[in-house]
């Protein structure tokens, strides 16, 4: 026994062997500590693959989540999810939880996640799995919406079935905006026919609002019956009295020079000049989400009458904002997007100084430019249409008057259309666009 403890106690006594013990003993933490770090580090590439399925799940859920029931909404995040996360097989027992929760000025949709991950080095230590766990939250705040649809009633819309497509066109865009309300008022709309003059309605003849000169002026009686205006009979010492207001068409021509480029509200010396247009267009109306009466009013509109732009589109601002419409009150817990459709299917040819009516006019244009500089300097979205179908050139002036705020012009919202099935595309696509801008994250 003595003879082999010997060489024992001479290899413990070795100092030169010293570190092979110390090795043999020290290699077990360090495997542990190297498979440690493999195995965490698949647990967190797992991790991170599960975080971006999450949020992902939850940016997705939250454009839907208002109109789904707690089942659906649980349901829909698993789908989501799993094919976010579909290729990560390393992963066991996932279980996805969504939540909703509505607030006064918004919502939240969070989708949890968790999972396991076998560990195969940790188990030596008694570690079999690692737990993973992930949150996503989106939260949305609920934009109001104002649409003005300011829309070419002109003459040449009757042609190659023009009018017919902007009436289908227009029904489905109302009933994209109405299907992105989640409630009475989330989407208010106006619509403003226009051709050289727009239509206020001839039932407001008595309002204040209205400026009578120009039409006491053109339609009266002259106590000299061969002289149909003011001046040819004044002129020619005849008495002349204006017919009653209540035979007024209801048409409204450019204010004075400069407030047709503004929205101001119409107090004296802004007041709206009526004209007694033969072809005057539907009345416009007003914000609603009556929406029954909005797509009545689209069925409503004929074509007659020649180009001016620039006063659908001023009618189109001041129906978001100011009077002689009655513009429903904001709330300070919600923001508000404010945006204009424009659509025409040709160039400016008259307003009340300008033109002949056929002939393009270069002071129209210069006017609406200014009204689209100032629509734009009031942090409002226009989108303009231009439906050419006859081979106008192309309209530079609806270019450089599409855009939004901290974007304008805007290349992108200007829809350049060469038949007239364009118009029920185009209307569609922007209707998607105007519905995504009611979730403004």
């Amino acid at each position: 026994m003595r003879n082999i403890a010997i060489p024992f106690a001479r290899f413990f006594r070795d100092l030169k062997g010293g570190v092979a013990p110390l090795l043999a003993l020290g290699i077990i933490p360090l495997v542990a500590a190297i498979g440690a770090a493999a195995d965490y580090s698949r647990a967190s590439s797992t991790r991170a693959a599960m975080q971006a399925a999450g949020d992902a799940t939850a940016l997705m859920l939250a454009k839907s989540a208002s109109t789904l029931t707690g089942g659906q909404l649980q349901q829909n995040a698993i789908a989501l999810f799993m094919a976010n996360f579909s290729n990560h097989p390393e992963a066991q027992h996932v279980q996805v939880t969504a939540t909703y929760s509505q607030g006064t000025s918004g919502f939240t949709v969070t989708v949890d996640s968790t999972a396991t991950v076998s560990a195969s080095f940790l188990g030596v230590i008694g570690y079999s799995q690692i737990p993973v766990s992930t949150s996503g939250t989106v939260s949305w705040n609920n934009a109001k919406l104002r649409v003005a649809l300011v829309l070419d009633n002109t003459g040449s819309m009757s042609q190659s079935g023009k009018i017919t497509a902007l009436k289908t066109a227009s029904h489905n865009l109302l009933t994209q905006l109405k299907n992105a309300a989640q409630a009475d008022g989330d989407v208010y709309v106006s619509i403003i026919p226009f051709v050289k003059d727009v239509n206020a309605g001839a039932s407001n003849y008595s309002a204040t609002w209205i400026d009578w000169t120009d039409w006491d002026a053109a339609n009266g009686t002259c106590s000299k019956s061969s002289y149909t205006t003011q001046s040819s009979c004044t002129a020619n010492k005849g008495n002349w009295t204006p017919k009653n207001h209540n035979t007024w068409n209801g048409c409204i021509t450019d204010r004075d020079q400069n407030y047709d480029t503004l929205n101001t509200s119409p107090t004296v010396g802004a007041k709206f000049p009526a004209e007694q247009y033969s072809a005057c267009p539907t009345q416009v109306m007003g914000l609603s989400y009556d929406w029954t009466a909005l797509n009545n009013k689209i069925d409503a509109m004929t074509a007659n009458g020649s180009t001016n732009q620039a006063i659908g589109l001023a009618w189109g601002w001041q129906s978001l904002t100011n009077a002689p419409f009655t513009v429903p009150a904001t709330d300070p817990n919600y923001q508000y997007k404010q945006i204009i459709v424009l659509l025409t299917d040709g160039l400016n040819t008259q307003d009340r100084w300008y033109g002949n009516g056929y002939s393009v006019s270069t002071q129209v244009d210069a006017r609406q430019q200014i009204t689209c500089n100032n629509i734009n300097a009031a942090g409002i979205t226009l989108y303009t249409v231009h439906v050419n179908t006859g081979g106008d050139p192309t309209s530079t002036l609806l270019q450089n008057c599409a855009g939004s705020p901290g974007k304008y012009p805007d290349s992108s919202k200007f829809f350049l259309l060469t038949s007239s099935n364009e118009i029920v595309t185009t209307f569609e696509t922007i209707g998607t666009s105007i519905s995504q801008l009611h979730l403004a994250k």
